[in-house]
């Protein structure tokens, strides 16, 4: 144990016993807070005494002791020789002045053959009868070798007569222990670091015997032997400490002395005695802070409580700290101790607070405050409301719990049980989780039941959803297409839940996209923004390019991150793993996707994850990875899976992998079912669902290649059909129902097509293609380049399994060597290029004759041959077969 005695205390001691020795009498009284070492100083004070050889009594006071008169002088009689002392036999007698006369001669016959040191501890709990005596001892030896060391409580009732009388006497010393400071610490843990001496004298606030305590538990973080020790020191502070620590506990935040006292049972002034006895004793919170100084002294001092008792405290300070108007927060957190919702303001209180906790991101506190208040619902409405708000509040950190909460409301809807009221929330979120069929049901029950009373509802129950400005005021928010028997008139306005994931007609396609980067660069992630700022997203990925979306998801994925919001994170990780999927990262878009399930919570069949496993599964499918995108798949998903937007990534997901393994019926069923759901919600974009493509690659396995012509061509009429992604997918697919004398100038049309897009994964099927039709059509040498440049995107892409097809058991060296090229180049030698040359070199690179690269460009062939000269010559490189595939350092090929 630590010898927590310091100098000046020690130097007192010294004195005393020095007089002592020499024949002088002391009378020292020491006080300090229970664990601040009054009982080792006596000891002490006795080890040094017997050291110089004196005669050391020991005795001390208890409160049992304290009804049993001259308990403490009997004990001091015991420690004495046999026979020195004399203790009258009865009370009465030890009142008579002679027993007095005789205890004080007795002593000083002692201290003619040795000084006499008499250590009493805890004298406020020592007897009436022994006070006396110890006081009249304390004037009778004032010329004798007698050192009297009291230890005493500030804190405790004391003999007032005591007191006062050892106050006259000149030679009374009061010493009076305080807590040790943040310096007496460092220099008592000279092995510790600064911090966490710091930290040790901040959870002990300076009580010695909570410091021993911490240096016995692990790593010095409060344990058993800390609660042990906060456990000792309450009980010895006084008979009104356990029921007014209990009372501290329970109200924490709220302890006052006022309130402390109507909880504990006991008056204001004896509250207040308790609490600074505590407060001396390092056991309070520093000033500002109300409560018990640490939470495991707190959650101590509530496991020892029996748990009935402790409800019904909880719900005794939940009704106190309601009447003293305090934050609902308080009032809210007693209710959910006490696990009680009887008082009828219950219900609207633990709403209140759990919203207020939400809005911190508290969401563990804030479901379990709903939870609460579910049982409190006086009917089916207001529980519907309830559990809506729940559904909202789990979304944060939980997609699964998030939508499967909503089954409730969504059942008691379906009975026709809920109103307005409940319904409207319950169609604002099931549109918000991406749940359109059913949302829109609830639509229409909402319609049919303004109908019914005669007035529609008061707004729009999508309103709110998203502050995206794209949505102009007073603009219809119709999908581009509607089904029209799932369009629900409210409130003068045509609205349906798709409308929340449509993208904007190709009139606004420009401004939507600028709209929804200016909206980024302001926003900040919170409950309110999480679906416009993924709705801007997916506007930004579809309309403006997955690079230009990508650095935002990413940066919407990390502030989801640094809340812990992983429900949210698994939005923006999947709209980051969409993106780098949609730029041909196949290798980024698996392990975004995956790092993003790994972190969402496990158990439970979501929607939300169920798209995220998509992304996933149609990277390890482009990849070659068949086993592992079959094992993503497996995953549980919602047996409803396609009644919702994320249900369709599902879907595709599930089609291209069905492909991948020759179920070219299965495949083909998939995309169909992603053509009708998207055709009845609205939503039907190639540029995010492009299911005529991928239907027609699935018809042209199955040998259809008039129905594989049809929906290829449908797909080149839609609005979407000038975007080049969409373009060059659909080329690509076309070219193969093209004789081969047509099929190199398509695929090269699609080549450029994807090369703009930027998806590098699609660029290189379509240069495979392209070489494959240029062998075909007597070019060896310039299918060997195309396909050197497509194998090395497909080796860039991680796709494995498009790379061995193009050039099977090649390596980079074999495709140059096969090509006589450099492979890598140089970039020295890269940036000696002019921007003319190398968007020359870029597109005889990727195939195209000297005079298809003069009609793109818009110069002569003369020209293309003297840039190309040239290229040769700084590059030294014998021709055009030599050209290093990777030629694009400055991004001009996006610009060729």
């Amino acid at each position: 144990m630590l010898p927590f005695r310091r100098a000046e205390e020690l130097s007192l001691l010294e004195s005393l016993l020095d007089g002592c020795v020499e024949g002088n009498a002391g009378l020292l009284l020491v006080e300090g807070a229970v664990g601040c070492g009054k009982s080792e100083f006596l000891e002490t004070v006795a080890a040094h005494a017997e050291n110089r050889g004196a005669l050391v009594l020991r005795a001390g006071g208890s409160p049992a002791g304290r009804g049993r008169a001259l308990g403490v002088l009997r004990r001091l009689a015991a420690d004495a020789p046999p026979g020195a002392l004399p203790v009258p036999s009865s009370p009465d007698e030890g009142e008579d002045p002679l027993a007095l006369r005789d205890l004080a001669v007795a002593v000083r016959e002692l201290g003619a053959t040795a000084p006499v040191v008499i250590c009493v501890d805890d004298l406020h709990h020592v007897d009436g009868a022994s006070g006396r005596h110890l006081l009249h001892l304390a004037h009778a030896t004032r010329r004798a070798p007698v050192l009297l060391v009291l230890a005493a409580s500030p804190h405790e009732h004391h003999d007032p007569l005591l007191r006062t009388e050892m106050l006259r006497l000149p030679h009374f010393i009061r010493l009076r222990l305080r807590p040790l400071t943040p310096d007496a610490v460092r220099s008592l843990l000279p092995d510790r670091t600064e911090a966490d001496a710091a930290r040790l004298h901040e959870a002990a606030g300076g009580n010695p015997l909570l410091l021993r305590a911490l240096l016995q538990d692990p790593q010095g973080r409060p344990g058993d032997a800390y609660a042990q020790a906060v456990l000792a020191c309450l009980h010895r502070c006084g008979p009104v400490t356990p029921e007014l620590a209990r009372a501290l506990a329970v109200l924490d935040g709220l302890a006052t002395p006022a309130h402390l006292a109507r909880l504990s049972g006991t008056t204001e002034p004896a509250a207040a005695r308790a609490l600074a006895a505590l407060a001396d004793a390092g056991l309070l919170a520093p000033a500002g802070r109300h409560g018990l100084r640490h939470p495991a002294a707190r959650a101590a001092v509530l496991d020892t409580t029996d748990p009935a008792d402790r409800s019904a405290l909880h719900a005794r300070a939940a009704r106190l700290a309601r009447t003293a108007d305090a934050p609902d927060t308080e009032v809210a957190a007693q209710l959910l101790a006490a696990h009680d919702t009887r008082p009828e303001w219950s219900l609207p209180v633990l709403r209140s607070a759990a919203d207020l906790h939400a809005a911190q991101g508290d969401t563990a506190r804030a479901a379990a405050l709903l939870r609460l208040a579910q049982e409190a619902c006086p009917d089916a409405t207001t529980r519907a409301e309830v559990d809506v708000r729940l559904g909202v509040v789990l979304g944060r950190t939980d997609p699964a719990a998030a939508e499967h909460g909503l089954a409730a409301p969504l059942a008691a809807a379906a009975a026709g049980r809920l109103g307005p009221r409940a319904l409207a929330p319950l169609a604002r979120a099931l549109a918000a989780q991406g749940r359109v069929e059913e949302s829109a049901d609830v639509l229409e029950r909402l319609a049919a039941d303004g109908a019914r009373r005669g007035s529609g509802p008061a707004g729009d129950p999508l309103d709110g959803l998203s502050a995206f400005p794209r949505w102009a005021p007073g603009r219809r928010r119709t999908p581009a297409e509607p089904g029209p028997h799932r369009a629900v008139r409210s409130a003068g306005t045509t609205v349906h839940p798709a409308a929340l994931w449509a993208l904007p007609v190709e009139a606004e396609e420009g401004a939507a996209a600028r709209s929804a980067e200016l909206f980024l660069r302001g926003a900040t992630l919170a409950e309110g923004t999480v679906e416009p700022v993924a709705q801007a997203l997916r506007t930004l990925l579809h309309l403006d390019g997955a690079a230009r979306a990508l650095p935002w998801c990413e940066e919407f994925a990390h502030q989801a991150a640094r809340r812990g919001a992983t429900g949210w994170l698994a939005v923006f990780a999947g709209l980051a793993a969409e993106a780098r999927l949609r730029l041909g990262d196949l290798t980024g878009a698996a392990e975004t996707a995956g790092g993003a399930l790994r972190q969402a919570p496990a158990g439970g069949a979501s929607a939300l994850l169920g798209a995220v496993a998509g992304t996933l599964a149609r990277a390890y499918t482009a990849m070659g990875r068949l086993e592992e995108a079959a094992a993503v798949l497996a995953r549980p998903a919602p047996a409803e899976h396609a009644g919702g937007v994320h249900g369709l990534a599902y879907l595709r997901a599930r089609g291209h992998h069905a492909l991948a393994t020759s179920r070219f019926h299965a495949a083909l069923g998939d995309f169909l079912d992603i053509g009708r759901y998207t055709k009845l919600w609205g939503l039907d974009r190639p540029r995010v669902l492009p299911w005529r493509a991928d239907a027609a690659e699935a018809l042209l396995r199955l040998g259809e290649a008039d129905r594989a012509e049809r929906f290829l061509a449908d797909q080149l009429t839609t609005r979407d059909a000038a975007d080049p992604w969409v373009r060059g997918t659909s080329l690509r697919l076309r070219a193969s129902l093209r004789g081969p004398g047509e099929r190199p100038a398509m695929l090269a049309r699609a080549v450029d097509d994807l090369r703009r897009s930027g998806d590098q994964y699609e660029l290189a099927r379509a240069m495979a293609d392209f070489g494959q039709a240029l062998r075909e059509a007597g070019e060896p040498a310039r299918a060997a380049m195309v396909h050197r440049k497509a194998w090395h995107l497909a080796k860039t892409c991680g796709a494995d399994a498009l790379r061995e097809r193009i050039l099977p058991g090649h390596t980079e060296e074999d495709a140059a060597d096969r090509a006589g090229g450099t492979g890598t180049p140089d970039a020295g030698l890269v940036a000696s290029l002019s921007e003319s040359e190398r968007r020359v070199a870029l597109l005889a690179v990727h195939g195209h004759t000297n005079r298809e690269i003069a009609k793109k460009l818009y110069i002569t062939v003369s020209t293309v041959e003297q840039h190309l000269t040239r290229v040769y010559r700084k590059l030294n490189i014998p021709g055009r077969r030599a050209l290093p595939v990777d030629l694009d350092p400055a991004g001009v090929g996006g610009r060729a």
